[in-house]
């Protein structure tokens, strides 16, 4: 059915604690059992069957990377690949990275009236961006089910996050300084010999990136999304020329790896020199699956995950979604 919408508000995300209750007050009343705010995962998991049972054609998600990842879960578990329902992503969380390539571009009442205005003339799929999400499964754990995001890291990622995740830094700093608290602790880290070794020698970990490319051994920087745009310029991966790019883009860069500095400089400003792409210890690509051998905890959108006792995870990207913009 066209011409409706439904809202998943998270009001426990950064900016909806800030606002006050006058805008959900507002959705609630507009949209009365479209109106989502869910205690936990699982009472989201079924709203959302609800609504895939009701056939809604249009998700908007206002939170942030966590609450989105959520959605896309429950998404990918009940509605038909064929059928997938279109998402506005409104960006209210601590971390909104999501939101940066494929956000609504309005949130609160601004939001909620230029969604209104899109469904009552049947216009909410005017304008989209298509991306697909970047599914996380456990091949050998029935008990875990996969997990739906849009952005992955590991080795030296996870320990990243794991920095800005202390108490002393997120309790006391918003997200963005949080973020730039905890580049600069990374940094002293590899100040010091001994943490340096540690992080630079990296983590075993083996790829299996489509059928050509294997990558196997000490692990310094994984990432992997299914983004087509970061803040700030930052584009870590490049394809050949000719190469499809619209699907899992993910860089490897082995343990102890040269040239980091520069390669690291080139990477943040979105460049990718002959030099990088020719050095063995930089890989990238793009592809629709990639299998993973590791031993230590990896980050989806945010939130940090074990590979389980088997060591083995697959990443695979969904059907394409349709995100609304504005």
């Amino acid at each position: 059915m066209t011409g409706r919408f439904a809202l998943v508000y998270n009001p426990r995300s950064r900016r909806n604690m800030s606002d006050g209750s006058l805008y959900a007050q507002t959705a609630r009343n507009l949209l009365g059992e479209n109106f989502i705010d869910p205690a936990d995962r699982i009472r989201l998991d079924a709203h959302i069957a609800e609504l895939a049972a009701s056939d809604m054609d249009c998700i908007v998600i206002d939170g942030g990377d966590g609450t989105v990842s959520d959605v896309l879960t429950a998404v990918r578990r009940h509605y038909a690949p064929d059928r997938l329902p279109a998402l506005a992503v409104l960006p209210s969380g601590n971390t909104n990275l999501i939101a940066g390539d494929v956000g609504f571009g309005m949130r609160g009442l601004e939001a909620l009236e230029r969604l209104q205005h899109l469904a009552a003339s049947d216009t909410l799929r005017r304008n989209v961006r298509r991306r697909c999400g970047l599914v996380v499964e456990w091949p050998e754990s029935d008990a875990r089910e996969p997990v739906v995001g849009m952005f992955h890291g590991a080795a030296a990622f996870t320990r990243g996050i794991e920095l800005a995740h202390q108490p002393a830094i997120l309790n006391n700093y918003a997200h963005e300084m949080a973020v730039v608290v905890s580049f600069l602790s990374s940094v002293a880290h590899l100040l010091k010999r001994r943490s340096r070794q540690q992080w630079m020698r990296g983590d075993p970990i083996t790829i299996q990136a489509g059928e050509r490319v294997r990558r196997q051994g000490n692990c310094f920087l994984f990432l992997s999304t299914t983004l087509q745009f970061l803040p700030h310029g930052i584009w870590p991966f490049w394809t050949a020329d000719g190469a499809r790019d619209d699907a899992i883009n993910y860089l490897h860069v082995a343990g102890q790896p040269s040239r980091l500095v520069a390669a690291s400089w080139a990477l943040l400003r979105g460049r990718h020199p002959a030099w990088l792409r020719d050095n063995p210890d930089y890989c990238s690509g793009c592809e629709q699956r990639i299998e993973m051998a590791l031993d230590s905890d990896f980050v989806l959108d945010g939130e940090v995950f074990s590979p389980g006792p088997a060591r083995r995870i697959i990443l695979s990207s969904t059907a394409p979604i349709d995100f609304i913009h504005a």
